[in-house]
């Protein structure tokens, strides 16, 4: 094994923590991962990791060879493709990670034209509403539609949806239509965690004197979900307010399924973002990835039409 490949194999050990992921997530066998770290070591001669029966640590070296190293590989990796401009040359495995409702609606269907443009490309494509880490589970990047929390990555913004007050004519009937803010204490709200056992802080606006000031107003409820097609199922099915990105609720408010409420009193906008890891280049792959469903976002046909799911991610 050369020491590039051994190179790139513990910069994945030291940023999972973990051989046993490290390796599958290269589609590599373990007794090979380990093996190349120990070349590695002796080809510096000093320890990298410290490895225990539970864990996986840097050593004070192995933390300057796992910066050096990350930089190495991405100097090589744009060497490697400083003279290759053609579609074709834009190989190897990307990882990506999106909301259900923009991968099945939006980038699924749309995703023939891309991969016969790159037809050296093996896209792993993961549709999941809950808040994956980039980093250990190995995505080259994340789509995320909601506020954003992870300071360690590079967040760049693709758009963002107008976000609306719903509920269904049943709901209305039986609890009345709020027409204020103090009408609130009178209803239930969906609630959305992506992970359970949290606290939901209820219905979110945006207060009129301030711009740019998110208020709340503590609601009650029967129900908390943690996906997007739960929470719209919720509401068609009468079990409370649910506020939620305005172009997925657009055919149930053509068809009178469900109905805006409060709209003086909208919640703020939910950004999109495309998410990666802090290194100073991208491989190609990860750039033109991003700069098509970058386009397709920012196309107004698609933020107009676009079921999203509300993922909340951060």
């Amino acid at each position: 094994m050369n020491q590039l490949d051994a190179m790139q194999i513990f910069v994945r050990v030291a940023e999972l923590s973990s051989f046993t992921a490290a390796a599958d997530s290269l589609g590599l066998p373990k007794a090979t991962v380990s093996l190349a770290v120990q070349q590695l070591e002796r080809l510096l001669g000093t320890r990298l990791l410290h490895r225990t029966t539970r864990s996986v640590q840097m050593t004070q070296d192995g933390h300057v060879v796992f910066e050096r190293s990350k930089d190495l590989l991405a100097d090589v990796a744009e060497l490697q493709g400083l003279f290759r401009q053609a579609p074709a040359t834009v190989s190897g495995r990307l990882r990506v990670d999106m909301p259900i409702a923009i991968a099945r609606d939006l980038v699924i269907p749309h995703l023939p034209d891309f991969l016969r443009q790159y037809p050296a490309l093996a896209l792993e494509l993961s549709s999941t509403d809950r808040r994956v880490d980039p980093v250990r589970e190995g995505f080259d990047c994340v789509l995320r539609v909601g506020a954003l929390l992870d300071s360690s990555l590079i967040a760049r913004p693709v758009g963002e949806y107008r976000m609306i007050n719903c509920a269904s004519p049943a709901y209305l009937a039986e609890y009345g239509v709020p027409t204020s803010l103090a009408d609130l204490s009178q209803h239930r709200l969906v609630h959305y965690l992506t992970h359970f056992g949290g606290r939901d802080p209820g219905f979110e606006y945006l207060d009129p004197g301030l711009p740019g000031t998110v208020r709340h107003v503590a609601m009650g409820g029967v129900l908390t979900v943690n996906n997007s097609e739960a929470y719209t199922a919720a509401c068609l099915a009468g079990l409370g307010i649910v506020q939620s990105p305005e172009p997925g609720m657009r055919r149930y408010l053509a068809s009178g399924e469900l109905v805006e409420i409060l709209p003086s009193h909208r919640p703020a906008p939910m950004p999109i973002s495309l998410i990666y890891a802090n290194r100073r280049h991208l491989p190609q792959r990860v750039q033109v990835f991003m700069s098509w469903i970058a386009g397709l976002l920012q196309s107004r046909s698609a933020l107009d039409t676009l079921p999203v799911g509300h993922d909340g991610q951060g």
